[in-house]
């Protein structure tokens, strides 16, 4: 029997500073729900938090919102685990009514968009004129 190769599971957000600090990253929105995501520069893989506010319905739906979406996240995530970001999907009503595939594909598109990598700057140094701004009256 073979040995199993290291699995990275999707981690959790169980804070409010963590639910805060990925809400201050990209967002990403559909009709069915909204993605705040933001990377991250440790190794601690992926991690999601899951909203559903009491404006979207009764206790059943918004805990039929969440088994959905969290079954979705679970599939979804699979190709991107060997990012570290942390992820807050909000979910909306619609998450009721829509296909399984359309919320898989929200998600597929959403993690793209949330997880990408800051942009590496090049240094200041090396980018001749690179603060000053054309036209400036400042002596």
């Amino acid at each position: 029997m073979r040995d199993a190769p290291a699995r990275r599971t999707i981690g959790r957000l169980t804070k409010r500073p963590e639910f805060l600090a990925a809400a201050s990253g990209r967002r990403f929105h559909t009709e069915r729900m909204t993605v705040q995501g933001r990377p991250r520069d440790d190794a601690n893989g992926l991690r999601f938090g899951l909203t559903v506010t009491k404006r979207v319905g009764h206790a059943t739906e918004r805990n039929r919102i969440r088994r959905r979406l969290r079954a979705a996240i679970h599939l979804a995530a699979v190709d991107h685990l060997t990012r570290n970001a942390d992820v807050v999907v909000i979910g909306r009503r619609e998450v009721l009514s829509a296909a399984y595939p359309v919320l898989l594909d929200d998600l597929d598109r959403a993690l793209k968009v949330v997880t990408k990598p800051k942009p590496v700057r090049p240094a200041a140094a090396s980018l001749s004129g690179a603060g000053e701004r054309r036209g400036s009256s400042h002596a």
